[in-house]
């Protein structure tokens, strides 16, 4: 397993981090589940992403049972708060201080753990001041209940001012979790440069674009049976605009790439992220303990420049760039 930085901090993390959103507590079985945390334990990966709302919470609570017994101090545990959980009343949401610290203590119940690595701001909370999101977030540090605060899916303005509060306040803010694969790129033009600047690393999520990179969805014929895009209650939704027949042949011409680099096209995806220097993990997820065992495999792989070319020529206009995509909900009407 290739160990990073996360971001310009000492932390260091495993290049393959293992996340548990849609699949614990909801897509598969706890034995399913435990067996899949075991395996990345097996394969090198110490790197474990989490959140509060997965599952309604219940994601928080198998990954802290599969993790039970293991060494701590060997653990990078992340979780995220900022979406509903609970009954979703109006102050089980957002990034309040009341809300934060209850949510904090919710989290290291759940996971069994007396502090997470790694507290991470869900999506920018436009219903709180900033200061108050700050502030909390340090008293969270300051308590000891996390060692490092990070925030997922902000602009880049966003996290430059988020990055100038904590400056202030003392606390180590060192990464943003954004999606990011080879058709959504859309952190490139602002977010990437100004996290360069700023010391803060991206910890991607869907590096296979919801597993339409792997190949498995072919153009003209149905989703596989017990694919994540037949499965209404655990992602379908966010497959399903992916599953158009000009994108899925794209996809089966990338094989020819991956071939000749030796990998699995999933493999060729985790990769293709991870070749990007301002990332510092790649989050995978998974149903079955082989589907780890194979991801794994892209870690440490470099890919030639001509691969590279090669895969941009065949995406072509696939490919998604705004950064205006970059977004969070607005504020609510009560």
């Amino acid at each position: 397993m290739e160990i990073r930085n996360l971001g310009a901090s000492g932390l260091k993390i495993s290049a393959i981090a293992y996340g548990n959103w849609i699949t614990h507590g909801s897509q598969v079985e706890e034995d399913a589940a435990l067996a899949c945390v075991r395996e990345a334990l097996d394969q090198g990966i110490t790197t474990f992403d989490t959140a509060d709302v997965y599952a309604n919470t219940k994601a928080e609570s198998v990954l802290g049972k599969a993790l039970a017994g293991e060494r701590r101090e060997g653990l990078e545990i992340f979780t995220k708060v900022y979406w509903p959980t609970g009954p979703g009343k109006h102050n089980d949401h957002g990034l309040s201080r009341k809300h934060i610290m209850e949510s904090i203590d919710g989290s290291l119940s759940r996971l069994g753990t007396d502090y997470v690595d790694l507290y991470q701001a869900h999506r920018y909370d436009f219903e709180t001041p900033l200061e108050e999101t700050m502030e909390a977030f340090a008293d969270v540090v300051r308590s000891g209940k996390a060692l490092y605060i990070g925030v997922s899916e902000w602009t880049a303005e966003q996290i430059r001012a988020g990055h100038a509060l904590a400056r202030e306040l003392r606390i180590p803010f060192v990464s943003n979790q954004p999606q990011y694969n080879m058709l959504w790129r859309v952190i490139e033009a602002e977010v990437v440069p100004t996290s360069e600047e700023l010391g803060i690393g991206q910890i991607v999520w869907s590096p296979i674009a919801q597993g339409v990179l792997t190949g498995k969805y072919l153009p003209g014929e149905p989703p596989p049976a017990g694919s994540r895009a037949t499965d209404e209650s655990g992602g379908a939704g966010f497959v399903s605009r992916l599953l158009t027949d000009e994108l899925l042949e794209k996809v089966q011409r990338l094989k020819p790439i991956a071939d000749e680099a030796g990998l699995s096209l999933a493999q060729l995806a985790v990769a293709w992220v991870l070749q990007n220097p301002n990332v510092s993990a790649a989050i995978i997820g998974a149903t079955r303990p082989e589907q780890v065992a194979e991801n794994v495999k892209a870690a440490g792989v470099r890919l030639e420049d001509d691969a590279l070319k090669a895969i941009d020529e065949v995406l072509g206009d696939s490919v998604e760039r705004d950064p205006a995509k970059t977004v969070s909900p607005p504020k609510r009407d009560f």
